[in-house]
């Protein structure tokens, strides 16, 4: 992986992204705030919605909308995968066109900062500066860094497994999610077997949260 703060990203690449909040403000508190930054990710991967969100929020029968109006739309991305953690986001994404990357994060992490600062009457941004990205070269990172991602939450002890991460894409990769649909797409870039990858994440729990303690003493 190579680090790509400001430089060009390449369409048909895949790369990790995450954005913070501006001092580590908590700004994702509860399950209604949770559950609309990952609508935001499903929404806004599309190139040009017919509507705008609010809009959408608004409809009756959403899922007949997206089926008639929003699935044959172009993606700007394709999410492999995504970890929303209470002060910062986790992404996987292909670019699937020029500059892909760049405008659907603008827009659904403006929609979500507009959404956030009306709902506790504040003003100004939310996130820390621009985006920051790593590309990710072999197939062999590209697994390890999922793994990475789903575990940040046990990582912080936010919970003692990750399955029990409401907020994540791993209950994707064990095609254990029910009554939401799913986001992402992996199977055309990873071959996975949800019981060994279960294992494989599970196995490097203990592991990661020595790194985290290494790290917080030492670097941050």
């Amino acid at each position: 992986m190579s680090k790509n703060e400001q430089k060009k990203l390449y369409t048909d690449k895949i790369y990790h992204v995450f954005s913070k909040s501006i001092f580590k403000f908590k700004i994702f508190r509860n399950t209604e705030e949770f559950d609309r930054m990952r609508e935001l990710i499903w929404f806004y991967k599309r190139e040009k919605p017919v509507i705008r969100y609010s809009s959408f929020l608004e409809l009756i029968n959403k899922d007949s909308f997206y089926k008639h109006n929003l699935s044959d739309n172009r993606d700007l991305v394709e999410i492999i995968a995504y970890c929303i953690m209470p002060t910062h986001i986790h992404l996987v994404l292909k670019q699937v066109i020029d500059k892909g990357i760049s405008t659907f994060l603008s827009n659904a992490l403006n929609s979500y900062t507009r959404y956030f600062n009306f709902k506790i009457k504040r003003k100004g941004p939310l996130w820390e500066s621009r985006f920051k990205s790593v590309s990710v070269d072999t197939d062999e990172q590209l697994l390890h860094l999922t793994r990475y991602v789903h575990l940040n939450p046990v990582t912080a002890r936010l919970v003692d497994a990750p399955k029990d991460w409401k907020y994540s894409s791993y209950k994707e990769f064990l095609q254990e999610r029910t009554g939401e649909k799913s986001i992402c797409n992996y199977f055309n870039v990873l071959d996975i077997d949800p019981h060994q990858y279960k294992e494989f994440v599970n196995s490097q729990i203990d592991y990661q949260r020595e790194l985290a303690v290494i790290k917080a003493k030492f670097i941050d």
